[in-house]
Parts: structure tokens; C-alpha cells; sequence
């Protein structure tokens, strides 16, 4: 492979340990910088070469991992043949035997002797998904979990007959590696993976036999890497499942799929009399359906199926008569709402068996923590949030979870919403309208810095915040005010936050009410002298020269911000006036979320009889 190995702003950003803003200033003020080598006007390609060249010559501090100069000469060859060669990368991990060229092949299996096989290639299908985050679509690793654990994959045999890159055939918790080797060498070993010896049990969550197949051979290949890597007996084969099934004869236990949605060249044509279509021919426009009957052909009686629905599919006019049988059958058990798609639960009738009286329907679009145990509860026949189907077959089998949201819960989420959002009202702090502004001494945060009277920390420059055990406060949880939402695994330079400490985003500021959480990144912690400053004082001063910086003005230099000189007992005045205008703050963006609920639920249970004006 000759090409020589690019880099865009983002690899660079990473590779210096800055944020993408430092690397278009780079670019702007020094004439020298690299020039573009590829790519488009908004997404540049450089030459890592040049790059590092460029770094050396200015005195930057960067490292480039082994593992991102792997990912850099795959990236080499062109997005054309990086999928092809990410899946080779596979092979040779699995097999020892691959199509890379000498070189590459080399540094895969370095990469793999120094991390563990199934780390390495967690870190290039990372990399390689978040370069094609617009061409292949992956199921949320929640939702992937989630469906497993509703078929009752565990030690089960599972099919996924659109399988993508496998998220939905991963076990729990296995679909991000242990660690990954991007960014800067860290000394000591990163923790690896080792698949099991052939031969082993699986581990417990994971299924006993996992087929696959994905129309792309490439994805289908990457698959078949990932699996085997864990120690999962896989077959997974490549072809279009509508038209060349892979696994004809096959009854699973369980079936999982995350289908294409709105595929219109699913093959209606050609399988107009197809025995798959056991409840009615799909319509043109209807190839999810297609997708359903297919899984309901795969699995055993008795099995479940798991499928990803585009929401309409519940209630579009030209599905209705196959949504009606499959009711009638019994295979249709529930309907749950997720953000962004519908689940359906089916199960094959078994022979003889008497199809339930009652559907599942549910809405989980706001938290995915009820759906576990109200479909054990549904099948244990004790679940009630439960639509008669008969009710359904009577009108128009519309199986839209929000228009059957049952009348006490309407009525209680109304109530609950309408409290909530009368609790969040809050007033302004009473302040004195002054004819002339005041002339006060004042200095600046750069000032007190020096002074020590404030100290300044960041987190470490390539920290991620997406998975681990340690608490994270991030830019969101900062400009919400909600709880640190954020994970990562314990490593030097971590900054853990103190109560009364002062974070700044380039979007908001807050003072911290309860410590124990890491700072997280793009974030800016201010510790004060409590025994000098008020951090309140200190916090609103921030935030008035923030919010007076305007779109297209020149950088904001946060050490120049104003601050006056005062007391601590006069501090502590505006300290508190800025308190409550912070709280003011966080009360009307609760309130209008809570506004649109409440409008929401009041419409809804005052025109389909959930709710009634008071008299």
C-alpha cells in the first residue's frame, strides 16, 4: 500500500490532545500548515505525514498510538476498500490468514499481540462505524441488549437475517471492547479480551449458536470477526434474505432484527406467492411486514421473535389486514414504543395452543426500564397494561402505543405533570434599579488566578466519557443542571469535583451543590478561596461575560472577564442574587418541558374521554 496515510481535523485534534477549534485556528494562522490532500471543503483530508511533520517543527506535544497508525494506513486505501480491509483485519485475527498486504498485516497482529485480539478489533470497527455513521445504521447497544434478553437468547439458538455488523448478535455488555488503544500510549498493558478456547460453555447471557446474514459481504465478514472473537459459534453468510434465504430449513429458538426500513426493492414481484407470506401478501409499500413473517417462518414453535418497526408500521392502512391476522393467530404479542422505532414481540403459535385474548402495548419512549418486566408479566398472564384484541379487530388495528395509554394512567401522569409543574414556578431576586451604574475597583479572573485566589483544572486531554464505572459530569449535565450522566474507567489526571466548585462549558456555568463525580471534557473547573470568594460571585460574573459574547465575534478570553472588587459580605450578596437567577433559569426550562407534557396529556385525555373539565 503506497497511498500515503491521511488524517482529518478530528485524528488531528486527537492526536495533539486539543479540541477540533485549536486545529482550525492552527490552520488559520500559520501559513505553513499542511494543505489539504484530499477530501472536501468541509471535511479536509491532510497527510499525516505532513501533519507530524508540522507538530515536530512547532514544539506540539503528540503521541500517535500504534492502533491509530493501523487505522491510518487502512484509512489509506480510500472509503471504497476500508470496509473491505477492516473485514481482512478479521480474517487474519480468526484465521491467520488474511488479504493486507505484509506490512499492514503486521501491525494488525502487533496491535492484537500488544492489546488482546478482540480490543484490537473492537478499536478498528469503532473507528470504521464512526467514519460510515451515515451509510450503516446500528442499533443502539440499549436496545440490542434488551431484545436479546426479551427472546430469552441465553444459551438459545439465535438468527438475525438482516444482521448488519452484528450489534443485535453480541451478548450483554460485550458490544464496546474493554479498552481502547486510540489515542496516546499509556504506560502499562491494556486490558484485553481473550476469546474462549473452542469448546467452552458459553458464558452466561450469551447464546449457544448465533447465525447471521447481511446482504453486504463486507458487514457479513466484520460479523463473523466479532462473534468468533468472543468465542461465539457463528455462520453467517452473505446474500439478500427476501430473495435467497440463507438458512431455509432453519427453526431457531429466538430471531432478532433491526430490518432496513422503507426498502421499497424488497422483491414484491418475484415473491408474490412466496410460503413465507403465512398471513397475507405484504404490500409494495409494506416491507417491515416482509421482515416480520419472514422472522415468524425462522423460529420454532413456541419461539420468540424480536423486531425493530418503523412506528408507522402500527397503524398504516395497507398493513392492516396482516397486523389483524397475525392478532387472530396469537403471534403478535406486544408492541412497545422506543425512541426512534417500535419493538414487536411475536411468538410462533405452537399446535393446537388457544391465541391469548389480550396485546401488550406499551410506551417506553421516555425509558427503556419497564419493558423487561412488563413482558414477563404478559407472559405469565399477569401484566396490566394489556388492550383486548377483540377491540382491536373491531376498529382499525391501529396498535399505536400513545393511543392506547390506559385511562388512570392519562390521568395520573396529568396530575402528576400538572404538580410538577406548578412546584417548579420560581421569582426572580428583588433588585434595586440604580439611576447610575455603580464605579467599582475591579480586576480580572486572570488577576485572582495569580493572586491564588482562584485555581484552574481541566480533564485529561483525551478522555472519554462513554463507558466505565467513574461518575462523569459533562458539558449537558452542565448547561441542564442535571446529575453527571457521563462514565469513564478510572486513569491519571482525572479531576474529581468538589461542592462549591465553579464548572464552565462554552455554553453555561454552575456551581457545584454535591462533589464526587470527574470533571469531564470541554469543561473548565474554577476552585475558589472560600475564605476570599464567593464562588456564586464568581460564577455570575462568568456567566454575564459569556452571555454578552456574540456570534461571530473574536475568540472570548475567559481570564479577561471582569470581576469587581468587593467584600466577601458583599460578595455573598450578589452571590445570592445570582444564585436565584440560576435557579429562575433551570425553573423555566423544567417548566416548559413540564408545559408541553401537561398540554400534551390535557389534549389527549379531554378528547378521547380520559379527562373532564372540573364543574
Amino acid at each position: 500500500m503506497s497511498h500515503d496515510p491521511t488524517v482529518n481535523a478530528g485524528d488531528i485534534a486527537r492526536l495533539a490532545g486539543v479540541g477540533r477549534a485549536a486545529v482550525s485556528n492552527w490552520r488559520r494562522r500559520h501559513d505553513d500548515f499542511p494543505q489539504p490532500i484530499g477530501g472536501t471543503a468541509n471535511q479536509p483530508l491532510f497527510s499525516l505525514r505532513q501533519v507530524e511533520s508540522w507538530l515536530r517543527r512547532y514544539g506540539k506535544s503528540y503521541q500517535v498510538s500504534l492502533g491509530d497508525r493501523v487505522w491510518q494506513r487502512l484509512k489509506a486505501a480510500g472509503d471504497l476498500r476500508l470496509g473491505h480491509l477492516v473485514a481482512q483485519a478479521g480474517t487474519l485475527l480468526t484465521s491467520g490468514k488474511s488479504e493486507l498486504e505484509p506490512e499492514l498485516a503486521g501491525l494488525v497482529s502487533e496491535l492484537a499481540e500488544r492489546h488482546g485480539a478482540l480490543t484490537a478489533y473492537e478499536f478498528l470497527c469503532e473507528r470504521y462505524l464512526e467514519a460510515h455513521s451515515r451509510q450503516l445504521s446500528v442499533t443502539r447497544h440499549d436496545v440490542a441488549e434488551l431484545m436479546l434478553r426479551l427472546v430469552r437468547a441465553e444459551g438459545a439458538t439465535v438468527l438475525d437475517p438482516a444482521c448488519g455488523v452484528g450489534t443485535l448478535l453480541l451478548p450483554p455488555a460485550a458490544a464496546l471492547p474493554a479498552a481502547l488503544p486510540g489515542g496516546a500510549e499509556r504506560s502499562g498493558a491494556v486490558p484485553g479480551d481473550p476469546a474462549p478456547a473452542a469448546g467452552d460453555d458459553p458464558p452466561p447471557g450469551r447464546p449457544a449458536r448465533v447465525l447471521g446474514q447481511e446482504l453486504s459481504e463486507t458487514s457479513a465478514a466484520i460479523t463473523a470477526a466479532r462473534l468468533r472473537l468472543r468465542g461465539i459459534e457463528a455462520d453467517i453468510v452473505a446474500g439478500d434474505s427476501m430473495r435467497l434465504d440463507g438458512f431455509p430449513e432453519l427453526k431457531a429458538d429466538a430471531v432478532v432484527c433491526d430490518p432496513p426500513f422503507n426498502e421499497r426493492a424488497w422483491g414484491y414481484e418475484e415473491l408474490t406467492g412466496d410460503p413465507r407470506w403465512e398471513h397475507g401478501l405484504p404490500p409494495r409499500g409494506e416491507p417491515e411486514l416482509a421482515w416480520v413473517q419472514h422472522c415468524l417462518t425462522h423460529v420454532r414453535p413456541g419461539g420468540l421473535v424480536a423486531v425493530l418497526m418503523p412506528p408507522a408500521a402500527a397503524s398504516r392502512k395497507a398493513g392492516r389486514r396482516i397486523r389483524a391476522n397475525l392478532l387472530r393467530a396469537g403471534a403478535l404479542r406486544a408492541v412497545v414504543a422506543l425512541p426512534g422505532s417500535d419493538l414487536w414481540l411475536l411468538r410462533r403459535p405452537k399446535a393446537g395452543e388457544r391465541p391469548p385474548s389480550e396485546v401488550l402495548i406499551l410506551d417506553a419512549t421516555a425509558d427503556l426500564t419497564p419493558v423487561e418486566p412488563a413482558w414477563l408479566a404478559y407472559l405469565d398472564d399477569r401484566s396490566d397494561q394489556t388492550v383486548r384484541i377483540i377491540d382491536l379487530l373491531a376498529d382499525e388495528v391501529d396498535m399505536t402505543p400513545a393511543r392506547h395509554q390506559r385511562r388512570d394512567d392519562v390521568g395520573r401522569a396529568f396530575a402528576q405533570a400538572r404538580d410538577r409543574f406548578l412546584a417548579a414556578a420560581a421569582v426572580p431576586p428583588d433588585l434595586k434599579v440604580l439611576d447610575q451604574p455603580l464605579d467599582q475597583p475591579s480586576t480580572t479572573l486572570g488577576d485572582l488566578i495569580k493572586e491564588g485566589l482562584v485555581s484552574t483544572s481541566q480533564a485529561p486531554p483525551k478522555m472519554a466519557a462513554d463507558g466505565g464505572d467513574v461518575a462523569v459530569l459533562t458539558a449537558d449535565d452542565v448547561l441542564s443542571g442535571g446529575a453527571p450522566s457521563g462514565l469513564t474507567t478510572m486513569q491519571p489526571g482525572l479531576i474529581v469535583i468538589r461542592p462549591g466548585d465553579v464548572v464552565a462549558s462554552y455554553s453555561g456555568v454552575r456551581v457545584i451543590a454535591e462533589g464526587g463525580a470527574v470533571l469531564g471534557p470541554h469543561l473548565t473547573l474554577y476552585r475558589v478561596d472560600a475564605r476570599r470568594l464567593d464562588p456564586d460571585f464568581l460564577a455570575g460574573f462568568l456567566r454575564a461575560a459569556g452571555g454578552r459574547v456574540t456570534t461571530g465575534s473574536s475568540r472570548f478570553d475567559v481570564r479577561r472577564t471582569r470581576v469587581p472588587r468587593l467584600s466577601l459580605k458583599e460578595q455573598k450578596a450578589y452571590g445570592e442574587a445570582f444564585r436565584q437567577l440560576a435557579v429562575l433559569e433551570d425553573a423555566l426550562r423544567e417548566t416548559s418541558t413540564l408545559g408541553r407534557t401537561l398540554i400534551r396529556l390535557g389534549l389527549d385525555g379531554l378528547a378521547d374521554g380520559h379527562l373532564h373539565p372540573q364543574s
